[in-house]
């Protein structure tokens, strides 16, 4: 826990699989006196990869949480997972941070998550730090990484070992002799105090060059980049005093009022819920009432506070119940059972996610028993609210549970995590790929919701497509209280995205903007939850009425190979409707950027490690949606009651009837 007079820093550990991020992380903790040995990825013994399935396949699959002090500096770690299967657990750990440690390998250089990670750390304008690792390893080459990590959009580099030491702070310098030309060139152009020294051959100190190269690292204008080994030790100090020289304090975001941000959410078998927070103003001690911004009823109105029953600071598994935790400072709450990944506290408000992960295949589970039915569901509903992108959904009608996963290791991640913590033995069905659907054109939406009495809800929804990747747009137009109460007009919002799950194809909608362009309410006979049923059937009926088009998920693929097999995978590509660059040859290997259909690559990998005999690189992440038509894609059983079978539909929204066991009873 952090002393009243040490700055705080929070940080991530970031990298592509396998390029020596919890190796780093572990030196870290050494280096500072956090643990008295090293642990080992492969070993099993990493303080940060505490689930057995982790210690048991040398992967991280959760981001997890530990602190280390280094000169008056408190550093709070989140060390994420490198495969792509576990990049929501990623891209949840980064709206909690102040700057990044980005690992890269020496020897298999910028890989395809890397840069991912990088317009990540962009978008959300996240300060980085750059450790480029392995340089013990043969075949390392730190000036090819460099230039690759030039060819990242906005990226400039500067290399710590050139820059001006820590006995140069406090006394003056020439600039010409404080680094290469190229970055004195680069902070002249920053600076202008620096301008006019070069120009004029003048001295500055090294405090305030110190100081014009932070505040670019703040602004994301130059990168420092260090090179050296995790497993060697080597680089460890300079890479820690880096950390503290260029990257923010939390206090650059801190608030004068109690503001915090949710980022995970875990749970434990005595405390139930924790919530992981990013506390940005004021302080939260045990037994203090929080309320949740988010935490609203079906009315829009907020739910009471809940107690916080214990706070606790995390080392990988291990914890200390530290009483409060302040502004600046990383801690878990326990005692939240409402909370959710993403909920803010207080004044804070969240800007923006940028999404890392996006689940593009879903499998139904099924307990071995009938009798364990409802205790897998539970187990379920718990592992998806550690993991929102899982979606669960539970089809009561059909018995049946859905999930969402982004490739096959995260599915058999689950099913081990249903065996070990909930001693349940669940059966997987095969992957099915998750199209989704858009409107084929402009048009609108209606329905007058007045029969039978007591209702009054009118609606009228404009729709139209927007580019891909857009998502979900809503305006919520300019109908005036007086004709459709604001609280109506929430209510039209909430059920709007309710209703984006099913389209005519049984689909999620996407990339469309919908307008409410009218509306009415009735003093007397509108009931407050009319517009939840009204909603929906004005937005299918303009669904209805525009037709919608197919979209199918796509992958960038990266492949390298020995250029003997260079026609076979040309033709591959070609066969299974993909689009690809012109292949690199260099040194006897192909290099090939592809953008190919799921659909048709579930078992390519297989396949071209079976090739070429296992030496083929193989890597993907994923790269939007595009049309398809039905012929090639296919469609979805709607679950439950359309809204255009109104006459069900009504009766099913007010409650009159049920769904149970594939058909409908009477309640």
């Amino acid at each position: 826990m952090a002393s009243a007079n040490t700055n705080i820093i929070n940080i991530g550990i970031f990298a592509h699989v396998d390029a020596g991020k919890t190796t780093l992380t572990e030196q870290l903790l050494k280096t500072c006196g956090r643990i008295r040995q090293v642990g080992s990825v492969d070993s099993g013994t990493a303080q940060t990869d505490f689930l057995t399935v982790e210690r048991e396949r040398g992967i991280s699959v959760v981001a997890a949480a530990t602190d280390i002090e280094w000169k008056n500096y408190h550093i709070n770690i989140i060390d994420t997972p490198g495969h792509i299967d576990f990049a929501g657990e990623t891209e949840r750990a980064m709206i909690a941070l102040d700057g990044a440690v980005l690992v890269v390998s020496a020897v298999e250089g910028v890989q395809s998550h890397t840069e991912n990670l990088w317009k990540a750390f962009d978008a959300l304008n996240i300060p980085c730090v750059v450790f480029i690792n392995k340089i013990d390893r043969a075949g390392s080459d730190t000036e090819s990484v460099i230039e690759a990590l030039r060819e990242l959009d906005g990226f400039v580099p500067h290399v710590i070992t050139e820059a001006v030491s820590q006995e140069d702070r406090n006394c003056s310098v020439q600039l010409t002799e404080y680094n290469n030309e190229e970055l004195i060139e680069f902070l002249a152009d920053y600076n202008d105090d620096i301008a006019d020294a070069y120009l004029e051959g003048k001295s500055l100190s090294g405090e305030k060059l110190i100081n014009v190269l932070k505040e670019a690292v703040y602004e994301r204008k130059i990168t420092p980049v260090l090179c050296g080994s995790s497993l060697m030790a080597a680089g460890i100090e300079e890479l820690l005093d880096a950390i503290t020289r260029y990257l923010p304090s939390a206090e650059r975001k801190q608030s004068n009022q109690l503001s915090g941000l949710i980022f995970k959410i875990e749970h434990d078998k005595t405390m139930g819920k924790v919530a992981h927070v990013r506390l940005y103003g004021g302080e939260i001690k045990n037994r203090d009432a929080v309320t949740i911004n988010e935490d609203v009823n079906s009315e829009g109105e907020a739910l009471p506070p809940e107690k916080v029953t214990q706070i606790r600071k995390f080392n990988g598994s291990r914890y200390v119940d530290i009483g409060s935790v302040k502004a600046g400072d990383i801690a878990a709450l326990c005692g939240l059972d409402r909370a959710r990944a993403f909920d803010t506290i207080g004044e804070y408000r969240l800007s923006g996610v940028y999404r890392l992960a996006n689940p593009y295949m879903t499998v139904r589970v099924s307990p071995k028993t009938e009798a364990e039915l409802t205790k897998l569901v539970a187990a379920i509903k718990e592992l998806s609210d550690e993991d929102p992108l899982i979606n669960y959904k539970w089809e009561k009608t059909e018995r049946e549970i859905n999930i969402n996963i982004t490739g096959e290791i995260q599915r058999e991640i689950i099913d081990v995590l249903l065996r070990e913590r909930y001693g349940i033995e669940a059966i997987f069905s095969d992957p099915s790929v998750i199209y989704k659907e858009t409107p084929a054109g402009k048009g609108e939406g209606y329905e007058a919701y007045t029969m039978p009495k007591p209702c009054w809800a009118v609606v009228r929804l404009g729709i139209e497509p927007l580019p891909r990747g857009s998502g979900v747009q809503y305006d919520g137009g300019s109908v005036p209280h007086n004709k459709l109460f604001y609280k109506y007009q929430s209510h039209i919002k909430t059920s709007l995205f309710d209703s984006l799950e099913q389209g005519n194809y049984g689909w999620e909608l996407t990339d469309m903007k919908v307008t409410l362009v009218d509306g009415e309410h009735h003093t007397i006979h509108t009931h407050p939850l009319d517009f939840f049923v009204a909603t929906p059937m004005a937005l299918m009926d303009g669904i209805n009425r525009i037709g919608t088009i197919l979209l199918e998920p796509m992958l960038n693929v990266k492949i390298t190979a020995g250029d003997e097999f260079l026609g076979k995978l040309i033709s591959d590509i070609t066969v299974m409707r993909g689009e690809f660059d012109d292949p690199i040859i260099k040194k006897g290997s192909c290099i090939i950027h592809c953008r190919m259909p799921v659909s048709t690559t579930l078992d390519w990998p297989v396949k071209i490690a079976a090739m070429t005999g296992g030496r083929a690189i193989y890597s993907a992440t994923f790269g939007g949606y595009r049309e398809c038509s039905l012929e090639l894609g296919t469609t979805a059983k709607r679950r439950g009651i359309n809204p255009l079978d109104r006459a069900k539909w009504i009766l099913y929204a007010r409650g009159a009837i049920q769904l149970e066991g594939g058909g409908i009873r009477a309640k």
